[in-house]
């Protein structure tokens, strides 16, 4: 949290008159806010060679990938910057208290789309809706199952471990309740309650609870206790015929140990809409198991997604505007 003096240096009356720069190479933000009819200025750009050409023209910053923290010195007009996406580890949180810029993430604004993704890999898995479109591609009809273990499962009663607990670990807590599912979730603060999960543990206790579940979920932030969390060591801990699910950062797996573990049925499936690199290399092995589902970071988007954005930043720059000291979802 930022400190009176900071906000005594930045005069609302200096965004009387705003000029917005909606930054991304895809999202539709300018077609949307004009239908907002607020008469604020504002353009869109759509690579980084066009955002730094015209830094010195902006008032308010809508961004996210295309950002650099180079952008920050050559910036004299900026004062906030309102992040797309909830994930903010692309922003030097010192330099912006340094050189007296506001930052709020977008915490918030993906997490029912996020939350539906999720559901919608999990039951891809237990129903093996992916194997299914493979069958379709190849127009071979599977014959009745005699093996159990290779039947379709149900999520009634199964055993769901989300990593990460905030608006969008809730929400898949509130959904996975609607299946019957016995919701059990790890958070950094275990005092703040369950939040719709039936048990709430601290990060210590992952190894021991690895073991007990059916399903594994990951909606945590990528941070340095995050980063890597799940390697070789905790998905042997987990059942033969476990789920495991990341809808959080491709860093906080291993994926070379998630790769052997699905090659080697140590867990029964894996679905992740993030990779530690993205796009992921065409040499990943992971292209080519069949118990993987892939999907390209589009969890978060929905056709709501502009609006969602949109609906913060006019927020936060009304807050600046009237001179208040708090911003909705405020790093900075």
């Amino acid at each position: 949290m930022i400190g009176s003096s900071f906000v005594n240096i930045l005069d609302p009356v200096t965004l009387r008159d705003p000029v917005i720069c909606f930054a991304h190479i895809a999202y539709q933000f300018s077609r949307v806010f004009l239908l907002q009819k607020t008469g604020i200025k504002h353009f869109e750009v759509r690579s980084f060679f066009d955002l730094e050409s015209r830094i010195n023209d902006i008032d308010v910053l809508v961004v996210s990938g295309l950002w650099k923290n180079s952008l920050l010195e050559k910036a004299n007009r900026l004062r906030l910057v309102q992040s797309i996406s909830a994930g903010i580890d692309q922003y030097d949180v010192n330099l912006f208290k340094e050189l007296n810029v506001r930052l709020a993430s977008g915490r918030g604004v993906n997490a029912q789309a996020v939350s539906e993704h999720a559901l919608g890999l999990m039951l891809s898995l237990s129903r093996q809706l992916y194997l299914f479109r493979d069958f379709q591609k190849k127009k071979f009809w599977r014959p009745m199952v005699g093996d159990i273990k290779k039947r379709e499962g149900e999520l009634s009663g199964k055993i769901l471990l989300i990593v990460g607990l905030g608006v969008i670990g809730q929400r898949i807590a509130q959904l996975a309740k609607a299946f019957d599912m016995h919701v059990i979730a790890i958070r950094e603060n275990v005092s703040k309650g369950n939040l719709g999960a039936d048990e709430v543990h601290s990060p210590e206790k992952l190894s021991m609870l690895l073991p007990k579940i059916d399903l594994l979920i990951l909606s945590c932030p990528l941070t340095d206790k995050t980063r890597g969390l799940i390697d070789w060591k905790e998905l042997q801990l987990m059942k033969s015929s476990a789920f495991l699910i990341n809808v959080s950062r491709g860093a906080v797996i291993n994926e070379q140990a998630l790769y052997k573990a699905l090659k080697d049925r140590e867990i029964k499936a894996a679905a992740a809409d993030v990779t530690s690199d993205e796009p992921l290399s065409k040499r990943s092995p992971l292209w080519d198991l069949n118990n993987f589902i892939l999907t390209p970071h589009s969890g978060g988007e929905t056709q709501c997604y502009e609006q969602n954005v949109i609906d913060v930043m006019l927020e936060n720059l009304s807050r600046l505007q009237r001179g208040e000291t708090n911003l909705l979802n405020q790093i900075v």
